[in-house]
């Protein structure tokens, strides 16, 4: 739940007695449990916090409490809002979401369209595209379920080949996609259908639909063939067993239960009974891919087992956040709104049509979020291997602070690491999504104790979280939102780590001394000055046509420029840190430097910035784009050029030239290539190499300020470079030798030192 404002915790009840009418039995027992809760909850009149009477607090004030409903309570919605109203619950109907003036989640299909992103994601990455190229399918659930039935009409090319509930088994060997696409789609529209209502006419040869009753069921050869088995007698459980084994492209879950465990577990440790005589180790799937539109239906140590045997998998949380992080929109939207009706600025009617209006616009930005966790995950897992030792550190620093229990999220310990290590593998997205996870929710919880949401370049991101109809209409209302600092904090920590990854804070941590959340204000500020979001939309927008390697070597080429800005801003600039003064006093001029890097750029720099260009603008990005793209590499300059030009008075054009031209008559280009091609395989050469970078970044920057001093007004770069060379010549030469001996020799960390210190004599001697 890192993609929604509130923590929470699972409650529920059951029935102990007998009732004539279960549903009403259960209505009290509901009544009873939720006003309990709302007993023991602090609440809000006039704006002024009023604890429950004859009560004994041991926590802090609080008084959002909201509740969202699950397994056998998903109708009560008005059941709970009733009773907030009743009670003078400052929330009213924003207290569960949902209900009659809620978004219904069946009928946006929000849970399994969020799912979806991931499915689409996961085969974007092998090759496919679900949307325009058939794919065979099985899966749990049937048509008149929310996330089943919305998952199986999501792409006209689904090829549902098995499927199962707790009722019907379905089996169609061949299916035609068209044809049982529209099929669904009437299941669908039915009321309370099953698989049993299935046209017979519409199943392909050898197909059919078996009751779960059935002592023991005959499958035809069709079916053999579709399941990939030799058998052509089940017990129904032994089916549904074959059903999860078929070798399809998807298994998706849109049931209840939990159906996939690790080898390593036994089913008592699965703690589902009911399935054990049909659940399958994760090793056994014989599934590229895995959507988990259900909760619970895979273990995380079967995910993993899954995801190691080569399989494409996150986890539940990541799949379904749709569903969740539509209700948070739901209430935060209603506390907005509320507050709008009871200065008589709205009606009540007027709140629920503006509500319904805006539904398309919700489910837009919660898919954006899911689209956001998946590509950070596939990003991720392409670092995964080259980030091994990193994660193992920080891994252990949580556990050491006691913000994570190793075992307890399946996460492995530092044996397995090494081992890891030496296979060159690294950790599977399963676990990246649950550490993920954890860094979101410690992140949003140190962003909330500091200053940083109070930031006024934030408020764009509170805005965002809006529907448009709001932004234009009650900016000002947003802006004194009830939960403005919790909305900020959550959408900038998903924000920072989506596109930063994991361990950014971790490592800039231990780099800089800086704390969380200044790192996290410095970042964000990166990426406004570098306006690396404009990079990333337009990139997104060429889903499909842009190359799956492509995309995600442009997404990590904005990573790295945006923590390497990071690194620099805190070193660089005054502290406590301040991203409001940081963008604007930064982000026009190097937006100015940006706009023309490609046409200083010289030698190497300009070969590799000119093969990037053609590898991208064959691969289907424009050409505005396409050179933007291969900027990202050399923009880091931008920050220091901006400097020089501040410090000197000249023109930012001019510091661009001298600064390019600096690197390509002294080889810095060459050198900091051999530092970036140091290896990372421990804590301390990493901040070698780091150290190294930095030293050399400073350096290239004090020379491009000693050149421009220098200079005449009116000289071209070349020119500048040349003469100040020349008046230096004694030393120039002295390193330019030195450099010569040094290409001849492997570049190892301790060659790389002497060159480094080269520059810096060479800085030494052109100032003494």
């Amino acid at each position: 739940n890192s993609v929604i404002v509130p923590g929470g915790a699972k409650g529920g009840f059951v029935l102990k007695r007998k009732a004539d009418d279960v549903r009403e039995e259960v209505v009290i027992c509901y009544k009873l449990f939720v006003g309990a809760l709302l007993d023991l909850t602090d609440n809000l009149v006039d704006d002024q916090l009023v604890a429950p009477a004859l009560t004994v607090r041991y926590d802090d004030d609080d008084t959002y409490l909201v509740v969202a409903a699950d397994k056998g309570t998903a109708t009560f919605s008005d059941i709970a809002n009733g009773l907030a109203i009743e009670r003078g619950f400052w929330l009213g109907d924003a207290f569960a979401s949902g209900g009659s003036n809620g978004y219904d989640h069946k009928a946006m299909g929000i849970t399994a369209r969020g799912a979806w992103e991931s499915v689409k994601r996961h085969f974007r990455e092998l090759g496919c595209d679900v949307q325009t190229e058939p794919f065979t399918v099985v899966g749990i659930g049937d048509m008149s379920g929310d996330v089943f039935g919305n998952g199986m009409l999501r792409s006209r090319f689904t090829q549902l080949i098995a499927a199962f509930d707790h009722r019907h088994i379905f089996i169609d060997p061949t299916p035609d996609a068209d044809t049982s696409y529209d099929e669904r789609q009437r299941l669908f529209d039915t009321p309370r259908s099953s698989w049993a209502d299935y046209d017979p006419a519409l199943i392909s040869t050898g197909g059919g639909v078996y009751e779960r009753s059935a002592k023991s069921i005959t499958i035809s050869p069709e079916a053999q063939a579709a399941l990939a088995t030799d058998t052509d007698t089940f017990t129904p459980d032994e089916l549904m067993s074959a059903v999860l084994r078929a070798p399809v492209q998807l298994f998706w879950n849109g049931g209840i239960g939990t159906y996939i465990k690790a080898s390593s577990e036994t089913h008592a440790e699965v703690g589902d009974k009911a399935n054990d005589r049909l659940r399958i180790d994760g090793r056994d799937l014989r599934c590229s891919v895995v959507g988990e539109g259900g909760n619970l239906g895979v273990t995380q140590r079967g995910r993993i087992e899954f995801a190691r045997a080569g399989g494409r998998i996150f986890t539940d949380a990541i799949d379904n956040a749709g569903g969740v992080d539509c209700s948070d929109h739901e209430v935060n939207i209603k506390i907005l709104l509320d507050r709008v009706v009871a200065d008589g600025d709205m009606t009540s009617k007027q709140r629920n049509v503006l509500l319904k209006e805006m539904t398309d616009e919700i489910a837009a930005l919660v898919l954006a979020s899911n689209y956001s966790q998946a590509l950070a995950l596939s990003a991720a897992r392409v670092d995964a291997i080259s980030m091994v030792d990193v994660h193992a550190r920080y891994i252990a620093q949580l556990e050491q602070r006691g913000q994570l229990d190793r075992r307890l999220e399946a996460l492995p310990d530092v044996d397995d690491l090494a081992e890891r290590r030496l296979a060159g593998t690294g950790l599977t997205t399963p676990e990246l999504a649950v550490l993920k996870a954890y860094t979101k929710n410690i992140l949003k919880a140190a962003l909330l104790d500091s200053a940083v949401p109070d930031d006024k370049s934030l408020t764009p991101l509170l805005l965002s979280y809006f529907p448009t109809p709001l932004r234009e209409q009650f900016a000002d209302r947003i802006a004194a939102h009830q939960l403005r600092r919790e909305i900020i904090a959550n959408v900038l920590a998903n924000l920072v780590v989506d596109r930063a990854g994991i361990s950014m804070i971790y490592r800039l941590g231990i780099e800089t001394s800086a704390p969380a959340t200044e790192i996290v204000a410095a970042h964000f500020a990166a990426w406004q000055i570098f306006r690396l979001d404009d990079v990333v939309t337009a990139v997104n927008a060429l889903d499909g046509v842009l190359s799956v390697d492509k995309q995600l070597a442009t997404h990590l080429s904005c990573r790295q420029l945006g923590e390497r800005a990071t690194r620099l801003l805190i070193r660089n600039r005054a502290n406590p840190f301040s991203a409001s003064d940081a963008i604007s006093e930064l982000a026009q001029p190097v937006a100015e430097t940006i706009e023309t890097l490609g046409d200083h750029l010289l030698g190497t720099d300009r070969q590799s910035f000119e093969s990037a260009i053609a590898e991208y603008t064959a691969d289907g990005a424009h050409g505005e784009l396409a050179q933007r793209i291969a900027g990202l590499p050399h923009s880091i300059a931008g920050l220091d050029i901006v400097a020089v030009a501040a410090e000197s008075g000249a023109k930012i054009e001019d510091v661009t030239a001298t600064h390019f031209t600096i690197a390509d008559r002294l080889d810095l280009t060459w050198l900091l290539d051999r530092i970036l091609a140091l290896p990372r395989d421990s804590q301390w050469s990493t901040l070698a190499r780091l150290t190294l970078r930095i030293d050399l970044y400073t350096d290239h920057r004090q020379l491009t300020g000693l050149v421009m001093a220098s200079s005449q007004n009116g000289e071209d770069a070349t020119t500048r470079v040349d003469q100040w060379m020349q008046q230096h010549k004694v030393s120039v030469d002295r390193y330019r030798q030195t450099l010569v001996e040094i290409r001849t020799t492997s570049a190892d960390i301790t060659v790389l030192l002497v060159a480094a210190r080269e520059v810096r004599n060479l800085i030494d001697r052109a100032t003494t």
